[in-house]
């Protein structure tokens, strides 16, 4: 209670007892066994841990000492030299003549032979403060001057200053922070923020993977350490000179994904009512433009994953969990309902029953492309005729496929068969050596164009009744 740290229990057999301070937050401050088993003995030692600085801090307030106590006993042979302490006497026990008794030596005779006790108490820690993390005095890249919160409350012009964007994997890492992208006129802004407590402001991304932030407002009222956290993130403007500002980072990236999920999900939906199936997009791709447009992401968290920082040097590892969750964010589409609708364009039930997402969109690809070709409106889309060539491979459905097989690369240890198809579809795979960021921009590009070839199809189709 005098910390202001807020206690919760964890485990069943072994109840311990863990203190957070939730102000910062700063998890696992102090925490220890609640009780212990006895039957006739001790049968579990109970121990606690706590914080040095929460310690001090504690002790500080008390105007207390922190002491080891500790006791000693063995059983010695009857030597002259112990001997020679005991002053002739059968037991004798000793303590500092001066000062404060913080030992008591106790022999005596035992058992034929000399037992002695020791039990003593030692100051090991002191009622002093550590050093507390501040962000006074901290000298940033490019600037001559230490700023201070002083300093930085008082400049006007902007100031920029340049994080990697790596700073943020604390905060997206952890429930406890919100993170979610913000789209505001036209730029992303990641301001970080920690339960109405305090927030980063105006944290703008820029380029692939970097994140721009005025001084004054990286200087806003939060903890120090926090600001201290972003130091050790900053870059140094003389390192941008050949960065690319303007490349698209995988927030954009994933905006992108969304735009076009929201197309095809409309498109579905429209080309479904023109056989009598009625589902909406957002039952389609559980999606909702309305709710997008009112609210941003902050109804759909997965998409907030998916734009999580994707370093350039990200491993193999990270970057196959990346496309797992990118798989994830578009595969939503029904297969039900993609079967019904190439059962009404005349493709055979039993040809059609066990196909997968991938292989029905693309059959329906390959109506929609035939039916296109041939300016057909949409009312030709339902047939009672098997449509020629309706489970042909289709070149625009690669990246889609090669997204899948990355998907289970690692469960099926065929990592490096996707390897040679990124190869084969323009990827110079030479470049995962140095981490795997580029082959994750290639896959999200590439099925994000896949997919827009789908629902341009579907959009062009409908558009003529």
């Amino acid at each position: 209670m005098t910390l202001g740290l807020t206690p919760r229990c964890v485990g069943n057999d072994q109840q311990r007892l863990v203190y957070d301070d939730m102000g910062l937050p700063e998890f696992g401050v102090a925490e220890g066994e609640v009780s212990s088993d006895y039957h006739w003995n001790l049968k579990r030692t109970v121990s606690w841990r706590m914080s040095n600085e929460y310690l001090r801090r504690y002790l500080w307030l008390r105007g207390a000492r922190g002491v080891r106590v500790f006791y000693y006993s063995t059983q010695l042979q009857d030597v002259p030299e112990v001997r020679a302490l005991m002053e002739g006497k059968t037991h004798v026990s000793r303590k500092p003549a001066e000062g404060v008794a913080w030992y008591e030596l106790d022999i005596s005779e035992h058992e034929g032979g000399l037992l002695v006790q020791l039990w003593a108490s030692v100051e090991v820690v002191m009622p002093e403060l550590c050093p507390e993390q501040t962000a006074e005095g901290i000298l940033w890249p490019g600037n001559t001057q230490p700023m201070t919160h002083a300093r930085a409350n008082a400049l006007m012009a902007p100031s920029p200053v340049y994080l990697d964007d790596r700073f943020l994997l604390k905060y997206e890492q952890s429930a406890f922070y919100d993170s979610t992208p913000v789209h505001i006129r036209g730029q992303w802004y990641c301001s970080s923020s920690y339960r109405g407590q305090w927030s980063f402001t105006e944290c703008r991304r820029v380029g692939r993977n970097l994140v721009q932030v005025p001084m004054r407002e990286l200087y806003k009222p939060k903890p120090d350490r926090e600001i201290v956290h972003a130091r050790s993130f900053a870059v140094d403007p003389a390192d941008l000179a050949h960065v690319d500002l303007h490349e698209e980072h995988v927030v954009a990236k994933v905006q992108r994904l969304l735009e076009v999920l929201l197309r095809l999900g409309d498109g579905l939906s429209s080309l479904g009512t023109t056989v009598g199936l009625n589902k909406s997009a957002a039952e389609l791709t559980g999606f909702d433009r309305a709710e997008v447009v009112a609210n941003g992401w902050s109804a759909y968290p997965a998409l907030s994953r998916l734009a999580q920082v994707a370093p350039l040097n990200m491993t193999q590892q990270m970057f196959l969990a990346r496309c797992k969750s990118l798989h994830e964010v578009w595969q939503r589409v029904p297969n039900g309902y993609l079967k019904s609708l190439l059962e009404h364009a005349g493709c055979p039930r039993v040809a059609i029953k066990d196909l997968g997402s991938l292989r029905l969109l693309q059959a329906l690809l390959n109506v929609i492309e035939r039916l296109n070709a041939h300016e057909e409106a949409s009312d030709a889309f339902p047939s009672g005729r098997e449509p020629e060539g309706w489970n042909d491979r289709n070149a625009a459905m690669a990246a889609l496929f090669l997204n899948n097989d990355l998907r289970i690369a690692d469960a099926h240890e065929t990592m490096e068969q996707c390897l040679t198809t990124l190869q084969q579809l323009g990827f110079d795979t030479a470049n995962v050596n140095a981490g795997y960021g580029r082959a994750l921009d290639f896959v999200m590009d590439g099925v994000i164009n896949a997919l827009g070839i789908v629902a341009t199809a579907i959009e062009n189709l409908v558009s003529r009744r």
